[in-house]
């Protein structure tokens, strides 16, 4: 069955957060399969194991034909930048894999969540990013846990400042959050 659309938006970049098999992935596919014949699918994801190679493969299978796969563990600024052109949509499937990546390889998250940031403002073509939400839950028990979050939250941030529009998908159902008319507090 079709996901129902939020209300159309016209958007060079779009960020669709989620929390985990909320149907963020999907929605984000179909999103980019009905505005682009050529399409581009940009894994973060690496297998390190046999589950998460299961996991690559079946997402693989899922998307289907009509698709071409870029696996950029780390350089996502990047590879966003080099590869996006008019006429083709970019799908970045995900940011929180992306996070955990540039953590456990020792890199500056802060200096590269804000190098995103820059490349998503001067796109030359359009791109989906999906995104966990993961700050909604638990406050970790760990502190890497912590950090791994707080740095999700801030790649979050920045990357929803810097696309068009913002979708949030909760339990497959999609809602626009930017742009959105801000509230007005009423004094009266």
């Amino acid at each position: 069955m079709p996901m129902a659309e939020p209300n159309v938006v016209a958007a060079r970049s779009l960020l669709v957060l989620g929390g985990a098999r909320s149907g963020k992935s999907a929605y984000a596919q179909s999103l980019a399969e009905s505005a682009a014949p050529q399409r581009l699918y940009l894994a973060t994801a690496q297998a390190g194991d046999a589950e998460m190679a299961a996991r690559i493969a079946r997402h693989r299978a899922d998307r289907g034909a009509g698709w071409t796969t870029l696996e950029e563990p780390l350089n996502l600024a990047e590879a966003l930048s080099a590869e996006t052109q008019p006429g083709r949509a970019v799908l970045v499937d995900c940011l929180t894999l992306w996070i955990s990546n540039l953590m456990f390889a020792g890199r500056d998250v802060e200096a590269e969540i804000a190098r995103l940031g820059q490349v998503i403002f001067a796109l030359e073509g359009p791109a989906i990013i999906v995104s966990n939400e993961v700050g909604l839950g638990l406050v970790p028990e760990t502190r890497l846990g912590r950090d791994f979050r707080d740095a999700q939250g801030w790649a979050n941030r920045e990357v929803a400042r810097a696309c068009d529009a913002v979708v949030l998908v909760a339990a497959g159902l999609p809602t626009l959050i930017k742009p959105a008319a801000p509230p007005a507090l009423s004094l009266g």
